[in-house]
């Protein structure tokens, strides 16, 4: 089905490899188009409740942008560019369902703009993170200067994307750019473990926990007002009655998502 990406339904968490390990993952038109079309599943497929998006191979998650196809665009179509690029990140971001970022390796550029979409992160410890845009007389393009702001503050993100460097595992663990390092051997078993957790939650709540987060980030929403009225549409739901009854009655909860 897919040339540049490959999918997998594995317990209910669809893993989506970015599957270029010869260019090191690199994004091109046909990855993005690809993506977007995983993400769509993530969506509409019941049987799925969670993603995790990883890259091929030992070396990198996603090494960046496919730089060959850059210098014969026009501002017009740098333009377009970015705003796919925004749109899929963005349709990541609020997905209702956890998608999760298990970064092996560089991150870098568009890569780092990917995992920072995904709602949390892990890193093997060989994972390097940056936007080194600067040093090809461009910026980030998918929302990498926002995301990354917002994660590491914005003396740190200005100082990565003003000089170029990169982060390696341990110091994206300390800003918070990630939330666990592993061995690159325990990374997707470590990433499972937590989104299989998750799936024992009530998925409805789930997902207004993942929206109001996001609301906290948009200037166009209050934050606050979306909990308020997300916390009070949560009493309508049979999950809300039968996570309070299993609770009283000392039961593990049997959620349906209703």
């Amino acid at each position: 089905m897919y040339n540049t990406i490959s999918t997998e339904l594995n317990n209910g968490i669809l893993e989506i490899t970015i599957n270029r390990p010869d260019k090191l993952n690199a994004i091109n038109r046909e990855v993005m188009n690809e993506l977007a079309l995983a993400v769509d599943e993530v969506y509409k497929n019941d049987g799925v409740f969670a993603a995790l998006i990883t890259g091929s191979g030992p070396k990198a998650f996603i090494a960046g942008a496919d730089i060959s196809e850059f210098p014969k665009l026009t501002t017009e179509q740098g333009e377009e560019l970015s705003k796919v690029g925004h749109t899929i990140f963005q349709r990541i971001e609020d997905c209702h369902k956890p998608i999760v970022a298990a970064v092996n390796g560089f991150a870098l550029g568009g890569g780092c703009e990917l995992a920072m979409a995904c709602h949390f992160r892990l890193a093997s410890n060989n994972a390097r993170f940056g936007q080194p845009e600067v040093n090809l007389g461009i910026i980030p393009g998918y929302g990498g200067t926002q995301r990354l702001t917002r994660l590491i503050g914005k003396g740190k993100a200005l100082e990565l994307m003003l000089t170029g460097d990169m982060l390696n595992a341990e110091e994206a663990l300390k800003w918070g750019l990630v939330n666990h390092v592993t061995t690159p051997e325990e990374l997707l078993p470590k990433t499972r473990e937590l989104l299989q957790k998750i799936h024992g939650k009530a998925p409805l709540a789930v997902a207004r926990v993942i929206k109001c987060v996001n609301s906290y980030f948009r200037y166009d929403e209050n934050g606050f007002e979306t909990e308020i009225t997300e916390f009070a549409a949560s009493f309508g739901t049979k999950d809300l009655k039968e996570g309070a009854t299993a609770f009283i009655e000392k039961r593990t909860p049997n959620f349906k998502g209703e």
